[in-house]
């Protein structure tokens, strides 16, 4: 760093007019830094522009194509989304709907086991009725039976000789049906 230092001032002692060489103005300089300059330009223009700006509209095409599909994608993500909130809705509202049916149905189902389940009592105290009368007309028909062999027996005793048995016993089973229809 200090050689470089020592030969900038060197260069700037051996100038004219006492200024650095790099404030004096040297019209041969600035022609060939002309000539230069505009030969790169060209040279550049020629060559080096057209496939930069090529490669350049290129990447500005394919960024504006991804742009293009990234939109799409995000439309068709908004639009899944949106399909996918309805649908969802209509899950909730499908299964709220089934959960209510499921409830009616179980209470249809309560009610008809009730209404078996009372058809089956009513049914039960129903034949338990009919075999209670069956049973009170077996033992009233025992009842008379015997009633009618205690009449008989008594009144055979009573006039101590033995009665025709299927003549009085129409005789007393007469009476109690009088004795019957007399209750009722």
């Amino acid at each position: 760093m200090l050689t470089l230092f020592a030969v900038l001032q060197e260069h700037a002692e051996t100038a004219e007019g006492g200024l650095p060489a790099t404030f004096q103005v040297n019209p041969g300089l600035i022609i060939w830094t002309w000539v230069v300059f505009l030969s790169l330009f060209w040279l550049l223009r020629k060559y080096a522009f057209p496939p930069i700006v090529r490669l350049t509209e290129e990447r500005e095409k394919k960024i504006g194509k991804q742009l293009q599909e990234a939109e799409k994608a995000n439309a068709e993500a908004q639009a899944a989304l949106a399909e996918h909130r309805k649908l969802l809705e209509g899950s909730k509202v499908e299964a709220q709907a089934l959960l209510s049916e499921a409830k009616t149905l179980a209470q249809k189902e309560r009610e008809q086991l009730l209404d078996k389940t009372r058809d089956d009592q009513k049914d039960l105290l129903d034949r338990a009725k009919r075999e209670i009368a069956a049973e009170r007309d077996r033992a009233v028909t025992e009842l008379r039976k015997e009633a009618v062999d205690l009449s008989l027996a008594a009144a055979a005793k009573l006039i101590q000789e033995r009665l025709d048995s299927d003549q009085d016993r129409k005789i007393v089973e007469g009476y109690l049906e009088t004795l019957e229809s007399d209750r009722a």
